[in-house]
């Protein structure tokens, strides 16, 4: 039946905003206005051959796969899709093969348009659920535009430029699950996030990079845990392994805190009750302000061991203000020395693992670097876990991060015209 003349000019409107061109045409263009649904069903000319999809030459029809259906931009507030029945070609090389959609990404169920728009409507949303709205789609359509975005972005993505990574771990869902994420220090991005802690898990973050740019990364910095490190030496031995501040810094703390509850229990036992509540006081230490400083300068002033505890991780502080390697390391054997001949038992015991990594310690002053970008993320990896009420699945997770942390290249790329 031929179209009227009417039918055929909007046919022809829609074809020309689509970008549609030959050997593709609009054959038809309808709206639902009580489904609030404006339908196109697009057509290959069946008078041209068909491109193999593989290598691109022009190969004769063999037939046509059942029609698909992509969901567009919407026109007007009326959803908006493409309907077509992709022909099949028999190829000398591939045999039969279903050609290309020009408007969409093989195996997407959305335009590349539409792909673009969901990927700046998921950038701009607090949640998920908030894009699904807008975008009025379900969650499992919403969640795969995500999916593809970061895959897209992943194949994109240039890292030549990595010469310092961080690598760390962060909590996943409930209990003791954990991811492992590796940072691009200098980038300011999250390079990947692979399940669990083991070394394994961190040889996989080694193995996200290509050999020859892992040959390239001057230096890593990690806690002092022996997967991060082991995985390093084995993975990237070129690299220089440095043990990060804030991990010593914590780890220092601590030990802090262990004197302090030891020492509460026994000034409990004779009712002074001058260390309770006072664990945030040495650990802010110095920072805190008002009645609080009063109160931490009058329990300085007491031979406290908690007090003295928290004077030598405060003295550790110096060492990172040391000018070169050499003179770091006189001042941790000062350092050290001073903290084996006190009766403090958990800081003996940090001042010995801290002694058992000295070559990482002193390798920070040949790379000033810091798990502090890594650190930086965790405000935002918590939004996102926040956001989405936590994760049953590994998978989104890792696609979230990647997605809002990854600073990757999301979107389709759309040619001003699509043909074949």
């Amino acid at each position: 039946m031929s179209q009227s003349s009417d039918e055929a000019a909007v046919a022809a409107h829609y074809g020309m905003l689509l970008g549609i061109r030959s050997p593709w045409r609009v054959k038809r263009a309808k709206l639902e206005v009580a489904q609030r649904l404006v339908d196109i069903e697009v057509e290959h000319d069946p008078r041209l051959p068909v491109h193999c999809p593989q290598c691109e030459r022009e190969c004769p029809r063999h037939d046509h796969a059942p029609e698909r259906t992509w969901r567009h931009l919407d026109v007007m507030q009326f959803t908006t899709q493409i309907r077509a029945r992709l022909p099949r070609c028999t190829c000398p090389e591939h045999k039969v093969v279903t050609a290309l959609a020009p408007w969409a990404e093989p195996g997407s169920r959305f335009t590349l348009m539409f792909e673009a728009f969901a990927v700046e409507v998921l950038r701009a949303c607090a949640s998920l659920t908030q894009a699904v709205e807008l975008l009025r789609l379900d969650w499992d359509s919403v969640q795969r535009i995500m999916d593809r975005a970061v895959q897209r972005g992943l194949l994109r993505r240039s890292t030549e430029t990595v010469t310092q990574v961080g690598l760390d771990e962060k909590s996943f869902g409930r209990g003791q699950d954990y991811v492992s994420l590796m940072t691009d220090l200098q980038g300011r991005r999250v390079l990947e996030v692979v399940e669990d802690r083991t070394t394994e898990a961190a040889m996989a973050l080694w193995k996200s990079l290509p050999s020859e740019q892992r040959e390239r990364v001057q230096a890593a910095s990690m806690d002092m845990g022996a997967n991060f490190a082991a995985a390093t030496t084995q993975a990237a031995p070129k690299a220089k392994i440095v043990h990060d501040r804030f991990h010593v810094s914590k780890h220092l703390n601590d030990a802090v805190d262990k004197v302090r509850r030891e020492e509460h229990r026994r000034l409990l036992a004779k009712g002074d009750e001058s260390l309770k509540h006072t664990k945030f006081l040495w650990l802010q230490g110095a920072a805190v302000e008002g009645e609080r400083a009063l109160a931490f300068a009058e329990l300085c002033e007491r031979e406290l061991k908690t007090a003295k505890a928290w004077a030598y991780k405060e003295m550790f502080v110096e060492f990172w203000q040391q000018p070169d390697a050499f003179a770091a390391q006189r001042f941790f054997e000062d350092w050290y020395g001073t903290v084996k001949r006190s009766r403090l038992e958990p800081l003996k015991k940090a001042a010995q693992t801290l002694a058992n990594h000295l070559v990482g310690l002193l390798n920070y002053f040949d790379h000033r670097i810091t798990n502090a970008v890594t650190e930086g993320f965790n405000s935002r990896i918590q939004a996102i876990k926040a956001a989405a009420r936590g994760f049953r699945r590994f998978q989104n997770y890792r696609t979230r991060i990647l997605f809002f942390c990854g600073k990757l290249d999301l979107a389709p790329a759309i040619a001003s015209d699509l043909g074949h």
